[in-house]
């Protein structure tokens, strides 16, 4: 996954589908951003990218009050919480399933703070078998892959906390909450597009997998192999995603036809242009 997604939902649009208890996304959480979020975090995003913050589904208990689920605005980039800056964060966006439960960057997490991180889909780039760019290297066309049923898509995801020590105690900007999206093998077809994809996980696995109670690494195991496949539909869009500075629905437009050169139909294998 090469690290772009889209998120064109306010917190509110969410708390329905995802059956939220508490809606804490007016909180003012610490951003590592140099210059503010464009959009605001929270706003409808087409181009969500790391550092950003961003929505994102977890269950937390407290000592006097029952496990609660929560929506958050957390930032992409997992920030553990030995790390001494939050520099790191930018070497984890993704956490591979196959190892999720043994790095030592994600192993605790993977146990104790799993999490969702709602879409409508991922953007990944195709490297062409036939067409190079204007400087000779093979040409890279982007997709955007979505479920195929229009429902919103939820990857699995781990959070942290990571706290900044040079702060005094009370500093509310003392603290990162940060989360990584859980990759696996792409399934036949988007292995076409891409050897990675996100996963992602249907809603009737959503309450076990963010269920903190659940710190047996069998059946947290059993989730990251289980993902069923052909649930996904793709099409090439149009280079403009591949800039941070552009946003909006428009990037989810498919290219017209003129446009693609040497690209492989993921469901074909068919090269276009």
């Amino acid at each position: 996954m090469c690290g772009r997604y889209a998120a064109s939902f306010a917190p509110d649009d969410l708390v329905d589908d995802f059956e939220i208890d508490q809606d804490r996304t007016d909180e003012t959480t610490r951003s590592i951003l140099v210059n503010p979020q464009d959009p605001p975090a929270g706003a409808p995003d087409w181009n969500m990218a790391p550092t950003k913050q961003a929505p994102v589904v977890l269950t937390r208990a407290t000592a006097d009050a029952p496990p609660a689920r929560q929506l958050r605005l957390l930032t992409w980039g997992l920030v553990p919480s030995w790390a001494k800056d939050t520099k790191v964060g930018l070497r984890m966006i993704n956490a591979r399933a196959e190892t999720l439960l043994d790095k030592g960057a994600f192993a605790r997490a993977a146990l104790a703070r799993r999490c969702l991180v709602p879409a409508d889909g991922w953007y990944e780039w195709q490297v062409s078998p036939t067409a190079v760019d204007t400087k000779g290297r093979p040409r890279k066309q982007p997709f955007f892959v979505r479920r195929a049923d229009g429902q919103i898509a939820a990857f699995a995801g781990v959070y942290e906390f990571w706290r900044d020590r040079s702060l005094p105690e009370g500093d509310p900007g003392a603290w990162v909450a940060s989360y990584s999206i859980v990759t696996t093998a792409a399934e036949p077809g988007l292995d076409r597009i891409h050897d990675r994809q996100p996963l992602v996980l249907d809603r009737g696995d959503w309450s076990r997998w963010l269920d903190p109670a659940l710190v047996d690494p069998g059946p947290v195991r059993a989730m990251l192999e289980s993902a069923p496949r052909g649930r996904f539909e793709a099409w090439p869009v149009g280079a403009a995603v591949g800039s941070g500075r552009n946003n909006g629905p428009d990037l989810l437009r498919p290219a017209p036809a003129e446009d693609l050169v040497g690209v492989v139909d993921p469901m074909t294998g068919e090269v276009i242009g």
